[in-house]
């Protein structure tokens, strides 16, 4: 069972525009706010909470990134933040039910995923972490793949190579190293792609990242790091991790870092075409920090009530991505309740699907955790084997 993404419906723009002279001057804003280290950050935003156009001088250069996004776009946007937010609910769900293993939830994050992954090309690569639900519904990776993966049926499902996506990365941090040399490959090569790598703020403080970052830097690889700092990493704030604003680390290594407001899927789509652009060109790497807000917990294992207050979580409820595009798109006439409507019930049918989906699967092979350990056999692991066979037989004789 496939659950379609419409991943061919992508509003996108090759590195041969027009647009590609307005980019150069764009990465002077960028990197002068990359040197403001003593300044208030600056947020690029393109959406007010309320649904409102910014207009002004700041956000000019790269407003012009999108000036192709037409009404449909938007709508498609919107689509493709509420079918994620549902296939996202409907995981969660079913993790409660004892159906998967565990899940990590992006709620509250779909703009920053889904602005960012529609900014791809199809020949662009992507590293995610665990948690890119969104950017894999960009890219057609079936979630019912995804789903496997934490019921622990499959490692993953897909094939790399044939939507340009990685298998989700566990470890912490360390895909921002797997896509910095797969970059450095990319320059070798010649080729007009870019590689995007997502990790949170909690990621940012490992040592891998920072690696990364001098590695990028000074091969200048066609890398873009896509930091979502969603303001926790599990239970610690940000101010407990870092003295200075998370995308103002890329300086010291000396490439541009740019804050974006990460619940505004336009500003996310914009900052990030225009940093791939950069990395097109040859300019190397970019920072870019989404800055958003983890509306639930770390992940189903985990309870955010125990950390964090209820009067924080409700100021970041007025921010909803999704509710701002459509705020945006009823004071537009971009769309009418019937078309809200009828998305809701799309959205219905597909939760309908992945749970029928999910619930078909087989259970997994218990015993297959001690397969491909080592080439030969190795005495500990056939040790560990026995005694775990032994285990489940005892519950079968009723022991």
């Amino acid at each position: 069972m496939t659950v379609e993404s419409t991943a061919a419906r992508k509003p996108r723009r090759s590195s041969g525009t027009k647009r590609a002279a307005g980019a150069a001057s764009a990465a002077k804003p960028a990197a002068a706010t990359a040197q403001t280290q003593d300044a208030e950050p600056q947020l690029v935003q393109l959406l007010t909470p309320q649904g409102d156009r910014v207009d002004n001088a700041e956000n000019a250069e790269f407003a012009s990134f999108v000036a192709d996004i037409t009404t449909e776009d938007l709508r498609g946007l919107y689509r493709d933040m509420v079918m994620t937010r549902r296939f996202d609910g409907e995981a969660t769900a079913l993790q409660r039910q004892g159906e998967l293993g565990l899940w990590a939830s992006l709620l509250g994050q779909e703009a920053a995923q889904i602005g960012s992954g529609r900014a791809l090309n199809d020949v662009d690569y992507v590293f995610p972490t665990y948690r890119e639900h969104g950017v894999a519904w960009c890219r057609g990776v079936d979630p019912t793949n995804l789903l496997g993966m934490f019921r622990g049926v499959n490692h993953g499902g897909w094939d790399p190579n044939t939507n340009n996506f990685h298998l989700y990365t566990i470890v912490i941090g360390s895909q921002t190293l797997h896509a910095t040399g797969y970059a450095m490959g990319v320059a070798k090569d010649g080729a007009d792609a870019a590689v995007i790598a997502y990790f949170g703020d909690g990621a940012s403080s490992q040592g891998d990242v920072m690696e990364a970052f001098n590695f990028s830097a000074v091969y200048n690889s066609p890398v873009v790091f896509f930091c979502q700092n969603n303001q926790w990493a599990i239970s610690e704030p940000t101010e407990r991790q870092m003295r200075v604003p998370l995308y103002q680390r890329a300086q010291g290594f000396g490439f541009p870092g740019v804050r974006v407001d990460g619940n505004d899927v336009l500003a996310c789509l914009a900052v990030t075409r225009w940093a791939l652009d950069r990395a097109r060109r040859g300019e190397g790497p970019t920072l870019v920090e989404a800055f958003t807000y983890r509306m639930g917990a770390h992940t189903t294992s985990d309870d955010p009530t125990k950390y964090r207050r209820d009067e924080e979580t409700a100021a970041w409820e007025s921010k909803d991505p999704i509710q701002r595009l459509k705020a945006h798109l009823l004071a537009s006439g971009g769309a009418d309740e019937a078309f809200f409507e009828e998305l809701e019930a799309e959205s219905e049918a597909m939760g309908k699907r992945v749970r029928e989906a999910v619930r078909a699967m087989p259970d997994p092979d218990t015993m297959a955790i001690f397969e491909n350990v080592y080439a030969d056999g190795h005495a500990l692991v056939d040790e560990e084997r026995a005694q775990f066979a032994a285990y489940l037989a005892s519950f079968e004789e009723g022991h």
